[in-house]
């Protein structure tokens, strides 16, 4: 019986120091997953001109919180539609020189298109 109890006792011990060594602080967690830069800002340079938009239908790569923004020309009122998640509408005025800044959260493929007129802008596709 003895034995036993000093076995225990050996067991307890043991597993204190196991769990003592597997914690681990915020500041070793993050040394062991570094942090990805989303990179420089992808810009997008869109032309609404006499009823012609330009790009269309074309693809853009970008990386998750990677900043995109939209150069916008346009002679006509329009909205911009970002079907992302959370989605993004964007009012455009009939002037020149108009940006809108935004962020993807979640990998995919996202279009970015004008509602009014119908038209795909570009397809961004999004990496981690």
């Amino acid at each position: 019986m003895r034995d036993a109890g000093r076995m225990l006792a050996a067991i307890i011990a043991g597993s204190a120091i196991v769990t003592a060594c597997s914690t681990t602080s915020d500041s070793d967690a993050d040394r062991a997953s570094p942090t990805v830069s989303p990179g420089p800002e992808v810009s997008i340079a869109v032309r609404i001109a006499g009823g012609t938009v330009t790009p269309t239908n074309t693809r853009t790569e970008a990386r998750v919180f990677q900043p995109i923004v939209l150069r916008v020309d346009s002679d006509t009122i329009e909205e911009l539609h970002v079907h992302s998640d959370p989605g993004y509408t964007f009012p455009v005025e009939p002037r020149a020189g108009q940006e809108f800044r935004f962020t993807v959260t979640v990998p995919g493929r996202v279009e970015v298109e004008l509602h009014h007129a119908g038209k795909t802008v570009t397809t961004l596709l999004i990496r981690q």
